[in-house]
């Protein structure tokens, strides 16, 4: 029973450990990084954008049926990382909050509100022994009309928060510290500087250069608030800027 320090306190998710930690929930932040993908998400002056790799496991697969970009409402969006299953899962509960608020209430669904109602249910997975936590991260984006861009980021403890600049993933610490050197320098980012500091930020902590097929790109703008996703073409014309840029 005794494996290391854990000593059967991971066999069942609701038992704090003697050092006072919950190891099915760190475990869960352990699963966000199965997928062996890194997502990066910048705000700018008046956009906010996320960047994802795209990996296609298999030749056999329709490539344009992968995707860890998806729409929640017209005006928010998010990039999920981690189990994929557990992703959509998590995508089609906020899906179905954000209808509920709109029902309910008659207007769009705030991104911070969205997102602190995903933290609290995955907070109650933390809780009840017939959950279990979800091994998935999520980066919602959106327009907000009175606070402009936003990018909030939830995780599998329940924890939820308002960000600059954020990334999730297996180089999640590689990620952060080059968007805090990023961040230091400047702010309020164009439209293209968000777009060109989130991809040159994946490449460079995978030591890799694209092409338009390994990359997903969605975004929001003061001018076009509603959620987009980018089509290779534009992808292309980005990563042809970066390039001649070095």
């Amino acid at each position: 029973m005794s494996r290391g320090t854990s000593a059967g306190f991971d066999r069942h998710i609701t038992i704090f450990s003697p050092e006072g930690r919950l190891y099915q929930v760190e475990y869960a932040f352990k699963a966000v990084n199965q997928g062996g993908l890194t997502s990066v998400a910048v705000r700018g002056k008046d956009c906010a954008v996320v960047v994802t790799q795209k990996k296609v496991p298999d030749k056999l697969l329709d490539a344009g049926t992968v995707t860890h970009i998806f729409q929640i409402t017209d005006y928010i969006g998010c990039v999920m990382t981690g189990m994929i299953a557990d992703s959509r899962s998590q995508v089609q509960r906020a899906r179905y909050e954000a209808a509920n608020w709109k029902y309910k209430y008659g207007y769009d669904i705030p991104v911070d509100m969205l997102c602190k109602r995903i933290a609290d249910i995955s907070q109650v997975y933390t809780q009840n022994a017939e959950m279990r936590p979800l091994g998935c991260c999520m980066i919602l984006i959106g327009y907000d009309d009175e606070r402009g861009p936003q990018v909030y980021k939830t995780d599998p403890a329940g924890y939820y928060c308002g960000y600059k600049a954020t990334s999730v993933g297996v180089k999640q610490t590689e990620a952060n510290s080059f968007l805090e050197k990023k961040i230091k320098k400047k702010v309020d980012f164009t439209y293209n500087e968000a777009i060109e500091t989130a991809i040159t930020c994946l490449s460079t902590i995978l030591s890799a250069d694209f092409k338009p097929t390994e990359v997903e790109v969605a975004v929001v703008t003061k001018d076009n608030p509603k959620f987009r996703v980018l089509t290779e073409a534009e992808i292309d014309q980005q990563l042809v800027a970066i390039a001649e840029k070095d």
